[in-house]
Order: C-alpha cells, then sequence, then structure tokens
C-alpha cells in the first residue's frame, strides 16, 4: 500500500502547461518519472528541483494519504 501520491504535480504540470517533455529537458530523468508515474519515492533534491522548474510549493507536487 503506498501512502504516497503525486497527483498534485500532474495537477499543477496541467494548470501551469508543463509538459513531461519539458521536465526531462529541465533534468528530471526518466527513471524519475517513472517513479513518480507509479507513486514510488523521490528524493527530497528531486522534490526540490521540481519545485524550482514549476515555480511551486512541495504541497503542490506530493500529498500523503
Amino acid at each position: 500500500i503506498t501512502l504516497l501520491s503525486y497527483d498534485p504535480l500532474w495537477a499543477t504540470m496541467k494548470e501551469k502547461g508543463i509538459t513531461q517533455y519539458f521536465l526531462l529537458k529541465s533534468g528530471i530523468d526518466n527513471k524519475t518519472l517513472d517513479s513518480l508515474k507509479k507513486n514510488k519515492n523521490i528524493t527530497l533534491l528531486t522534490v526540490e528541483k521540481l519545485c524550482s522548474i514549476l515555480d511551486c510549493t512541495p504541497n503542490d507536487i506530493v500529498v500523503f494519504k
């Protein structure tokens, strides 16, 4: 059972018009994208990087269920 959900990330990306391709070009690798899609653990460094790319807070990326 996973308690993490990255649903807010996909909503934030859609809202800001940011694609997965843009994330790849911005330094988020395929393995990380795969982890995000499967609600697997990512590092806080990755959360920081996503926040920087998306100009948002961690609350806009991940939620604990």
